[in-house]
């Protein structure tokens, strides 16, 4: 695919969706059904607009059916499902167009997700992709009847382990996703879909507490601090103010943000995207909260050296004012939460580091972990 888009100084190419592969896959095998030809490739529009030729591979038919299957192609993107084949096995009916899921797509089991409890892992957007592809197909060729369609994709469920559909309650295989059609490399916009998914999820279960932690260090801190909490947690990574958008949207009461001094250090300077590449500001947010808590000019020197926030609070702790530095810092983490959300709901933090435990709480941290514990 000839599409790119530019991230942080690099021409990366776009790649194109397991939706787009299914609804290519759909529209080859209703055409070879239809026509008793076989075709190697297959033209669909995007839900973007976007005009994809896509090359068809191991067409297989008996007279009744047409299996057929499109290589998925993540251009640049690093997605573990970059090269898979998508199949499609279609058949003719008397009417309508039926869509199931067969070896390697997922099932869905637990409620919040875009597809019902029970159905396949086809999110609505790759469901109607297909449907129109088949659509244009049959009026093309005159045909009036309808189309049972089977999607499947061999080695999906091994596939699975390596993606979110585990915790999210999605079994037996992958996930046909996708709301453009289009993978754009590196998406920010595909990780806060994630998020929004997951959160939702949690949301449909009755929850009205979202607990959100940033990473790996984070889920292993709330799993040996409140295990009982565990599973219920969204991993927001960096996107901590879309991840607060997204509590508020969907009718939360409550978020509880749980992260590594090093991320969440950087809400004391309102930055709500801890990735390095949008801001860093760590040291420069512990050295406002020291001249904010009175310290001299000997600390300002030190934090200055300092590379990591660890090594920073430490220098905190050197000088005998650890204490009220990230007092500080905790008004203005409770601050910028606040500010965030409009107030509109409770917000708090917990920040840790792992050679001094727990280093602040926001007020109503404990009042929101106890509410989690009784939902």
């Amino acid at each position: 695919m000839e599409k790119y888009i530019y991230s942080g100084g690099r021409r990366l190419r776009c790649g194109y969706t397991t939706g787009s592969c299914a609804a290519g896959a759909a529209k080859a095998a209703a055409e070879m059904l239809l026509t008793g030809k076989i075709i190697g490739a297959v033209d669909i529009v995007t839900p973007k607009g976007i005009m994809l030729r896509l090359g068809i591979t191991d067409a297989v038919t008996d007279g009744t059916h047409v299996s057929c299957a499109v290589v998925k192609d993540s251009g640049d993107d690093p997605d573990v499902t970059n090269g898979i084949k998508v199949y499609a096995d279609v058949r003719l009916t008397d009417s309508g167009i039926e869509i199931t899921g067969g070896s390697g797509v997922g099932t869905v089991t637990k409620p919040g997700l875009d597809q019902p409890v029970g159905a396949s892992a086809i999110n609505s957007v790759p469901r109607e992709m297909i449907k129109r592809a088949v659509a244009e197909t049959a009026e093309l060729y005159e045909y009036s009847g309808g189309f049972s369609i089977v999607i499947s994709v061999p080695g999906g469920e091994e596939l699975a382990s390596k993606t979110f559909n585990p915790r999210m309650g999605i079994t037996g295989g992958i996930s046909i996703i996708g709301t453009t059609g289009i993978v754009e490399p590196m998406s920010d916009h595909a990780i806060v879909e994630t998020i929004r998914t997951e959160a939702n999820m949690r949301r449909a279960e009755g929850h009205r507490t979202l607990l959100l932690t940033v990473g790996n260090y984070s889920e292993k801190y709330i799993s040996e601090m409140f295990p009982e909490l565990a599973e219920r947690c969204v991993m927001c990574s960096n996107f901590i103010g879309e991840a607060l958008d997204t509590g508020a949207a969907l009718g939360f009461e409550r978020v509880l943000l749980c992260g590594h001094i090093g991320k969440l250090v950087k809400l004391g300077s309102g930055i709500m995207n801890t990735h390095s590449s949008c801001a860093d500001g760590r040291i420069e947010t512990l050295i406002a909260c020291a001249a904010l808590a009175g310290a001299d000019g000997e600390v300002f020197v030190r934090l200055t050296e300092c590379i990591t926030a660890d090594s920073a609070v430490d220098v905190l702790y050197e000088y005998g004012i650890a204490g009220k530095v990230l007092e500080k810092l905790t008004e203005r983490i409770e601050y910028y939460l606040a500010a965030r959300v409009k107030s509109q709901i409770q917000t708090a933090a917990l920040v840790f580091s792992y050679k001094n435990g727990l280093l602040l709480k926001t007020s109503l941290a404990d009042d929101i972990l106890r509410a989690a514990m009784e939902e």
